[in-house]
């Protein structure tokens, strides 16, 4: 045996091997992206963004910001009631407020900023992963199918094709999920970042005086 047929049999065996694997990760990437969709409308129907209600407390927090009154404005902060990301970060934004912490709102703020490209991650991967692995699922089985049909065996040929055509479609199925889930929370999240960094430019005027 020649150096290259022992190098194409070691690439066709460990390209062989791959399949099972490929097959494996697909499925669990379809459960996932059915579980980022669930998440994904139960998401939906809590957002809440009110824009003039957010510009009623920021008013409030500046007024009150202007004479110092810190325990009001760390009170008005408290009160604003907008989506999860808007609501938590002022929550926890409220009591650095009143301490007079304002690095820590700042740190905080990119926190969040964090936080939501975290978010983003799981459904980006999903998205770029698997057609990757829907292409392998699909490369694979040619192999033995051109084998089969070499030899006239068409049931093997047969089953190989069905492996190959079923990969792709689960690939690109839960690739399609992920993907319009990515567009439509990364715009929600530039949403919750500019009600964040509005919030946060409101306190930061009274930082600069």
């Amino acid at each position: 045996m020649s150096n290259m047929d022992l190098l194409f049999r070691t690439i066709y065996v460990f390209s062989s091997a791959l399949l099972y694997p490929v097959m494996i990760l697909l499925t669990l990437l379809v459960f996932v992206s059915l579980i980022q969709l669930g998440e994904f409308l139960s998401e939906y129907s809590k957002r809440t963004r009110d824009r003039n209600s957010l510009e009623v407390s920021c008013k409030k927090i500046r007024q009150s910001l202007h004479i110092s009154a810190f325990s009001e404005a760390s009170k008005a902060l408290l009160n604003i009631k907008q989506n999860y990301m808007v609501t938590t970060f002022a929550k926890e934004s409220a009591q650095y407020l009143e301490d007079q912490n304002f690095p820590a709102i700042g740190k905080l703020s990119e926190e969040y900023e964090i936080r939501m490209a975290k978010r983003l991650e799981h459904t980006k991967i999903i998205s770029t992963v698997a057609p990757m692995l829907g292409l392998m699922g699909t490369l694979i089985p040619l192999g033995p199918a051109l084998i089969g049909l070499s030899q006239g065996d068409l049931e093997t040929l047969a089953q190989n094709l069905m492996i190959a055509f079923a990969t792709t479609v689960v690939g690109l199925f839960s690739a399609g999920i992920a993907y319009v889930l990515t567009q439509v929370r990364r715009r929600w999240y530039w949403e919750d970042m500019s009600d964040i960094d509005y919030i946060l430019d409101i306190i930061e005027e009274k930082n600069g005086n």
